[in-house]
């Protein structure tokens, strides 16, 4: 869906119109149809020299320059402190002087890191207090970064340097277009490389968010399953011949779903990834919701979907170093009217991953993603007024793409991400909601 006001703030009138008034002006983003799949350089690392050698090889393979001093005149695609070493309010001034000297330098589309240390790894109550510190600054850099940059937050814990490598190439690359003020934790080790080919369930895969997902995995090389619901089975077996995926036609409710799910996934092989994707809405007040309307909307987005996994694991079906990535939403976190039913489910998968993460073992890893306000079927059907404050309220000042929750999905499912485990990253532009 086009959102006019976007194209006529960065238009030539309209941009004029814009500045005159003094409304917003947000930058079209640049995602990986525009800019590519790789870091955008040159890049510069300040701070600690803790992840220096990594980057250093890391820029290397994308075809990027990395200075360790800023050179006169340069500009640069991404920004990287490394606030590892900061233990007292003292030497948090290295932060303050890194991005006051840095900051206009950055590129439109820019990336900004700042890696930090879990604060419970800390020695000191001063230690703790400054790296749980460095989320308040970052959410901050990230709502001051202007013509569609972005600030993240990667908390590396010691001797997960090699782990942080997926998420580096991710948070500085056009992929996350649409993620900004983010907080990730990696831990563990780097799992062990693999040229074997990967296979990919995606409910809810028929068209949306789903059917982007679909498409993006297929480009990446994944053989790929897509499930949706018998009444799309059109759509969903077009999808699926364009992009050489096995269409699954599947009710995940239904009392025999998990059996025919095990069947299907015994038949392929088991799979390396499972995106639980399929959702509904089914939207009232409290007091004027049916019982059917709760009913199912739990039933799909949250019920059924956590039988599925616990049948997949339980016979084996999720191959070892595999991936679990489920659907959440910013409804989830901070909650929204006429959608207690939804927002439960979604809060629901919260606390699933991280129950999961700690569970799965063989080297699963279970994550969450939560979009903000995504241009959709859906959200076309919203009233002009709302569907307008939604794309605005957040940093990027719009609404985000299907392509954007895709994105973040696959680098949560990349086989070399095995750090990321238990998280619950927001797709929502920062949006000024539930921060």
């Amino acid at each position: 869906m086009s959102d006019r006001y976007l194209d006529f703030a960065n238009s030539g009138v309209g941009g004029w119109l814009a500045g005159t008034l003094g409304l917003p002006r947000p930058s079209p983003l640049r995602r990986r149809a525009e800019a590519g799949a790789a870091p955008v350089g040159p890049l510069l690392l300040g701070g600690s020299a803790r992840l220096s050698p990594l980057l250093h090889g890391l820029a290397e393979r994308w075809g990027v320059e990395l200075h360790s001093k800023a050179q006169d005149g340069a500009r640069y695609g991404g920004l990287i402190f490394d606030a590892s070493d900061i233990a007292d309010v003292a030497s948090a001034t290295g932060l303050y002087r890194y991005f006051h000297e840095t900051v206009r330098r950055l590129d439109p589309h820019g990336r900004m890191l700042v890696i930090g240390r879990p604060p419970e790894d800390t020695a000191t109550v001063e230690g703790e207090a400054l790296q749980r510190g460095l989320e308040g600054f970052v959410r901050s850099l990230a709502k001051e970064a202007r013509e569609g940059g972005t600030a993240q937050l990667l908390r590396v814990a010691a001797g997960a340097e090699e782990a942080a490598a997926s998420s580096l190439a991710f948070f500085l690359s056009p992929r996350s277009a649409y993620v900004s003020g983010q907080v990730v934790t990696i831990s563990g080790t780097a799992a062990p490389a693999s040229t074997e080919p990967r296979r990919v369930l995606i409910t809810g895969a028929s068209r949306g968010i789903g059917e982007a997902m679909a498409r993006l995995f297929a480009a990446e090389g994944y053989a790929g399953t897509a499930l949706d619901a018998p009444g799309a089975e059109t759509d969903l077996r077009v999808l699926a011949d364009q992009i050489g995926a096995e269409a699954l036609s599947l009710d995940i409710t239904a009392a025999d779903a998990a059996e025919r799910l095990v069947s299907a996934a015994r038949a392929a092989g088991g799979y390396d990834a499972v995106v639980h994707n399929a959702g509904i809405t089914r939207d009232r007040t409290l007091a004027r919701m049916s019982a059917t309307e709760w009913d199912s909307v739990m039933a799909v987005n949250l019920g059924a979907p956590l039988a599925l996994t616990r049948a997949l694991l339980e016979a084996g079906l999720i191959r070892s170093n595999g991936r679990i990535v489920a659907v959440s939403s910013l409804s989830g976190i901070a909650g929204n009217k006429g959608q207690a039913n939804y927002a439960l489910s979604k809060a629901g998968w919260i606390g699933a991953v991280r129950r999961l993460a700690a569970e799965a073992g063989d080297g699963i890893t279970v994550n969450a993603v939560a979009p903000g306000f995504i241009e959709t079927r859906m959200t076309a059907a919203i009233p002009f007024a709302i569907r307008e404050a939604g794309r605005r309220m957040n940093s990027l000042g719009q609404g985000g793409q299907p392509i954007d929750v895709a994105e973040t999905a696959l680098w949560l499912a990349e086989p070399d991400n095995g750090g990321v485990n238990g998280a619950v990253v927001r797709v929502c532009g920062q949006s000024l909601l539930g921060a």
